[in-house]
């Protein structure tokens, strides 16, 4: 079996455990692939070092050291080379890893094939602008219409398959997964979603209304965004926290469901509710207990 693990050096001890794992998995009889930024940075005798994309295409399973920015990082090469992915959680909450830094010795499931796989589904945002030209980009977790350089609330308008939904003023849309339904949709007042499931998300940040609730498309929709900026304010479109896109008005921003999927790994079993309890609830548990 031929692992390829992709670090992210920024994170505390992300250097540590990424030593840990190629030892134990070359003790497996593991084949083991770091990117190229990774040769001279650690210690990883026997490690193979190549360019992310060549690794992923080469690899068995592929596993991110970081946090959840890390894990979205290599959902895009794990979609695109149809390989499983396992996270390693070396961020603040991790939510989509399945190991803790403690918990290295799992990783001899990889090996013996005992472990769950969750198929995820993914976004497709394909932007068309006046001239006709088109752009598209992957998402795991969101799509994010919002304010560019300069803050202002805009005029949006959300069709789905050709009808209107919804003709709002807000200083931004957020169009999610049920991955990405526990990240920024969350903190702008939508639900949790169980992941497995396939819908759009449709949540509205700051919507100038006293009646905005959160709405679910069925995955088969074709979503539709238009705009009108604010004078002297911009927008932009935002994928899974990437650097954003800059639009123009007259552009036409349509979202659906990508034919790329994740293939999310996890070993204990019941990952994601275990990360509601412990990784959302449980921190609210105990700060109700420290009043």
């Amino acid at each position: 079996m031929k692992v390829f693990i992709y670090p992210n050096f920024e994170k505390t001890h992300s250097r540590d455990a990424t030593e840990a794992a190629c030892k134990l998995l070359r003790g497996f009889g593991c084949g083991v692939l770091l990117p190229k930024y990774c040769e001279g940075a650690i210690s990883a005798e026997g490690c193979v070092f190549k360019d992310p994309d060549e690794a992923a295409s080469l690899c068995d399973v592929m596993i991110s050291v970081g946090g959840d920015g890390t894990i979205l990082k290599c959902a895009r090469l794990a979609s695109e080379h149809k390989k499983e992915l396992l996270g390693i959680n070396c961020g603040r909450l991790g939510f989509m890893a399945t190991l803790e830094l403690g918990e290295l010795n799992l990783l001899e499931a990889l090996i013996n094939g005992d472990y769950q796989v969750d198929e995820r589904m993914m976004l497709e945002a394909e932007v068309i602008d006046s001239a006709g030209n088109k752009s598209s980009y992957t998402a795991l977790n969101e799509a994010v219409v919002t304010s560019g350089y300069g803050s202002g609330i805009h005029d949006f308008t959300v069709l789905a398959d050709g009808q209107t939904v919804s003709s709002l003023r807000a200083d931004g849309l957020i169009f999610s997964t049920p991955t990405g339904a526990s990240a920024y949709s969350l903190s702008a007042g939508g639900p949790l979603i169980e992941p497995t499931l396939d819908c759009i998300e449709f949540t509205q940040i700051c919507p100038h209304s006293l009646f905005a609730r959160t709405m679910l498309f069925s995955p088969e929709k074709l979503v539709e965004v238009r705009f009108k900026a604010d004078k002297g304010c911009e927008v932009s479109l935002c994928i899974d926290g990437r650097p954003p896109v800059l639009l123009s008005e007259g552009d036409r921003v349509f979202i659906r469901r990508s034919e790329k999927r994740l293939k999310l790994i996890d070993i204990r079993g019941g990952g994601y509710f275990r990360a509601v309890s412990r990784k959302l609830m449980q921190p609210a548990k105990q700060s109700e207990e420290t009043k």
